[in-house]
């Protein structure tokens, strides 16, 4: 088992890693403000056209749109991108000599950044829309503490649902196109753009035997008050009991990528 305290200086160094790109985060504090504006006008049109439109008031879905772009701006890394490039360029060797579990240095790494993006992107962020828009607090005390269970959860699925993608460098050598179709079914089937509620019931249906869903509608539904009591922590250990596959499936499958590995450059 890797050693915690070396795990916590993985982190470490994603966090200083980051900061050699921290320009980029206050302009994504603008990008993110100017997101959320324009689903503003368009769900202030759709809800003024049909206020019955869906289960959620206008403020409550402008709150969830906001803080979902907020969590997303938390929990999202790069983890397969870097991996894939690590491999293709021999730089993976390095990283296999050291006494540390590849996986969790790198998922440790994820955590590391995401603080970083929590600190310097989502927290600005949201102080910037709850300042301008009509947002919504937590539902409660007990809310916002399951809530920030939950984005933990994000993080680490995020993390591990990555790194599987990344391991497929070892056998496919290019994985852009799996990159685009993993990015774009994320964002659809976690619930980011609408509430899953809103979708038709076979798409439903399939996004309750997916994790996806546990990346960014859980902790949204929880935040609102809308997933509460036992309803609010049984999606909670499904969240972590999908963190807990998938990091395990990742172990796994990395160990079985490993049997044929080629190393090309360094």
């Amino acid at each position: 088992m890797t050693n915690p305290r070396a795990l916590a200086e993985f982190a470490k160094i994603g966090f200083i890693n980051m900061m050699a790109f921290r320009l980029r985060y206050y302009t994504g504090i603008v990008t993110y403000f100017i997101n959320v504006t324009v689903y503003y006008f368009i769900w202030r049109a759709v809800f003024d056209a049909d206020p019955t439109f869906a289960s959620l008031r206008f403020e409550e879905m402008l709150t969830y749109v906001s803080l979902g772009w907020v969590i997303r701006s938390i929990y999202f890394n790069n983890i397969d991108v870097q991996l894939s490039q690590d491999i293709l360029e021999g730089k993976i060797t390095a990283a296999l000599l050291k006494p540390v579990d590849l996986q969790a240095s790198i998922v440790a790494r994820a955590a590391g950044e995401a603080l970083f993006r929590l600190l310097m992107l989502a927290l600005p962020a949201a102080l910037l829309l709850f300042a301008v828009y009509p947002l919504l607090p937590p539902a409660g005390p007990i809310a916002l503490v399951l809530f920030v269970a939950a984005v933990t959860g994000s993080i680490l699925l995020v993390a591990a649902i990555n790194f599987i993608v990344g391991a497929f460098a070892v056998k496919m050598k290019s994985i852009l196109g799996l990159l685009r179709a993993k990015f774009y079914l994320m964002d659809l089937l976690s619930g980011l753009i609408v509430p899953i509620t809103l979708y038709p019931p076979p798409l439903r249906e399939l996004s309750e035997w997916l994790p996806f869903q546990h990346i960014a509608y859980t902790p949204l539904m929880i935040y609102l008050g809308k997933s509460s009591g036992g309803q609010a922590w049984q999606a909670l250990g499904i969240t972590y009991l999908w963190v807990f596959l998938l990091l395990g499936a990742g172990w796994l499958f990395w160990r079985w990528m490993m049997r044929g590995i080629t190393i090309h450059g360094g």
